[in-house]
């Protein structure tokens, strides 16, 4: 890939050759800035999810061996068990075919504009021990090329952070929370430092990287996290002054608790994921209440001193989706989870298809959606969750856009107004 310094350095030597032949006006090559103007443009994204992190919910074949032991519940169980071998040939087979140059011009397509691609510190910065197998930044090269040539931006987004930030199996490892411990945060800025590397030459089309998604503050020393952010930032900023920083709220008030955050830092971008499906109060909610909630949201975002975006969302207003809680764990809207108790059936949810749908979901979840899209364009944007999934319908945005459950073009509306 040719960066743009390169080209930078070949129009200053074409400008002073010119200058060289006659006499002519002075040009100044200033700074080139953030290849996306997050100030005037919405942030229309959705996430490559399932890809180079493995989530058993998204796609279920690979983990179904193990359904019945749910000895293998993760990235990390998934290769250790495996070995590196086999999971190599295993994983290298996913990263083929999960995502191709046809679903890059297919998102782009549909109107949107960027992507947020998540990766696992192991990909980037791999500590030893670990059983976890490395390639993915050739398929994360081949997917910053193909949205070069799609005109899509490209938002790159560290998942997962040694010892677990949040003892999510999307993380990588289930379990027990261990970062912050050791050297697990001066590891996870190396990952940053190689990633924001590796692609500073590529910021006409990397605009963003993102510090750690989903840190879970609750259970971290958030003083630590906000330390780690500064150096993350200052690792990322180092490599190339053309990218925008994305820090995750961290399960805090996106507008109290960070509004005072990143002071004299330019380039900031905050990172908020709503979703209203995982507690009892959540998925008890009607479709209407889904909704007033999501335009609350709103005004909120609005009142926010730094670019912000809801970086991951969906159209599900139930945790139906099988594994969606953990491998071999079941949701709290049919009771099945444990200390959750029954809303309601999972039917056509659980597994199956966006037109297997009945038509109250369908008809729900395109007033749901259309109403977050509403919300969350109040200040810089949106990314959804996920582009596609093996059998969770709600959460498939690209048959959700085939069978006219998502906008077309976005700012269509079957249900206008409903944020007022």
């Amino acid at each position: 890939m040719i960066g743009m310094n390169t080209l930078l350095r070949s129009a200053t030597a074409t400008l002073a050759l010119l200058s060289s032949v006659k006499a002519a006006p002075t040009f100044k090559l200033d700074k080139r800035a953030i290849a996306f103007d997050y100030n005037g443009d919405k942030v229309r994204g959705v996430n490559l999810g399932g890809w180079l992190v493995l989530e058993p919910w998204i796609t279920p074949s690979i983990f179904e061996e193990w359904s019945s032991s749910r000895t293998v519940v993760d990235e990390y169980t998934y290769t250790m068990t495996l070995g590196k071998s086999e999971a190599l040939s295993r994983l290298s087979n996913h990263w083929n075919t999960w995502i191709t140059q046809d679903d890059i011009n297919a998102i782009a397509q549909a109107g949107l504009n960027h992507v947020r691609i998540p990766i696992g510190y192991w990909a980037a910065a791999p500590v030893d021990g670990d059983p976890y197998v490395q390639g993915q930044l050739d398929y994360l090269d081949k997917a910053v090329t193909w949205a070069r040539g799609a005109g899509l931006k490209v938002m790159v987004d560290l998942h997962g952070a040694p010892g677990s930030q949040n003892g999510f199996d999307n993380s990588g490892k289930f379990g027990s929370i261990e970062w912050q411990q050791g050297d697990s945060v001066s590891q996870t800025v190396t990952a940053l430092q190689n990633l924001a590397n590796r692609y500073k030459d590529d910021t006409d089309v990397v605009t963003a990287i993102e510090l750690l998604n989903e840190p879970l503050g609750q259970s971290l020393d958030l003083a630590g996290v906000e330390d780690f952010y500064n150096k993350g930032y200052q690792a990322i900023k180092s490599a190339s002054s053309d990218f925008a920083v994305v820090f995750s709220d961290a399960f805090q008030d996106f507008s109290s608790y960070w509004n005072d955050f990143g002071s004299g830092l330019n380039d900031l971008m905050l990172d908020t994921h709503q979703y209203q499906i995982f507690s009892p109060e959540q998925v008890g909610r009607s479709p209407s209440d889904h909704v007033s909630a999501a335009c609350a949201l709103g005004p909120k975002l609005a009142s926010t001193n730094k670019w912000a975006i809801v970086g991951e969302w969906t159209g599900a207003q139930t945790d139906c989706a099988k594994w969606l809680n953990g491998l071999g764990k079941g949701a709290r809207y049919d009771g099945t989870f444990p200390d959750s108790s029954y809303t309601g059936v999972c039917d056509g949810k659980y597994t199956g298809t966006v037109a297997g749908l009945s038509s109250d979901d369908k008809n729900n979840l395109r007033s749901y959606v259309e109403a977050q899209l509403d919300a969350y364009e109040q200040r810089s944007g949106w990314v959804f969750w996920t582009w596609k999934t093996e059998s969770a319908p709600e959460w498939n945005m690209k048959d959700l856009i085939a069978e006219g459950l998502f906008p077309q073009p976005l700012d269509s509306r079957q249900y206008p107004g409903q944020c007022g």
